[in-house]
């Protein structure tokens, strides 16, 4: 009895298909700055480059009034009662505006090529990715950039990810390992990828 490979009743791979020619490839040296344009010179963002990785994402120091005093130097508008919890990595410090009284957790990391606003009493848990910028990628993978808004009172848990151009509502809750890729109702609890209703923060009021 022959081998099953040498069985004539099994038909060969057809030439054509494995001859297929392979999918489109875009090329990443033709990419471009897109809709993103810088808001300081190359020499402030080279010193601030420095300064984050020495001083901003410095696991050695503990100091949040020392992290909050170099955002604020460097044109971070910051309110008070605000917890930088080390590391902590911040893009642009001129593109960040903060409320009062928030907690930002250990590995947090603000990617804000375009503005990110932040109310008050927010907390933002670890690991969480904000990121306000993005490629094109259906044509040359051109920067894309769009600002993030996060309402008074909303609670980002531990490793998410928050897109370009989304408003988190006033009190909401994002769940651990959520991606946020749209605006977000008040006072909702969502969570996955990506990111559903799940249920009311708190209780109706009778």
């Amino acid at each position: 009895m022959g081998k099953v490979a040498d069985d004539p009743r099994i038909g060969r791979r057809p030439q054509a298909e494995a001859a297929r020619e392979p999918g489109r490839v875009i090329d990443l040296s033709l990419a471009g700055k897109g809709n993103y344009r810088a808001k300081r010179g190359v020499l402030i963002e080279l010193v601030w480059f420095v300064v984050e990785a020495c001083v901003i994402n410095n696991k050695l120091l503990p100091f949040s009034f020392v992290r909050v005093a170099l955002l604020r130097l460097f044109g971070a508008r910051i309110g008070t009662g605000c917890r930088f919890v080390h590391p902590l990595r911040v893009k642009a410090p001129w593109n960040l505006q903060v409320g009062d009284q928030c907690w930002f957790g250990v590995d947090v990391w603000i990617y804000n090529q375009a503005p990110i606003r932040i109310g008050s009493n927010v907390c933002i848990s670890q690991g969480t990715f904000l990121s306000a910028g993005s490629h094109d990628m259906s044509t040359t993978m051109d920067l894309r950039v769009a600002p993030i808004v996060i309402e008074d009172g909303v609670w980002i848990t531990s490793k998410c990810v928050v897109q370009m151009g989304v408003t988190i509502g006033r009190s909401a809750v994002v769940t651990p390992l959520s991606v946020v890729h749209r605006s977000l109702e008040p006072e909702g609890v969502y969570g996955g990828n990506p990111c559903r209703f799940i249920r009311k923060r708190f209780d109706s009021v009778s």
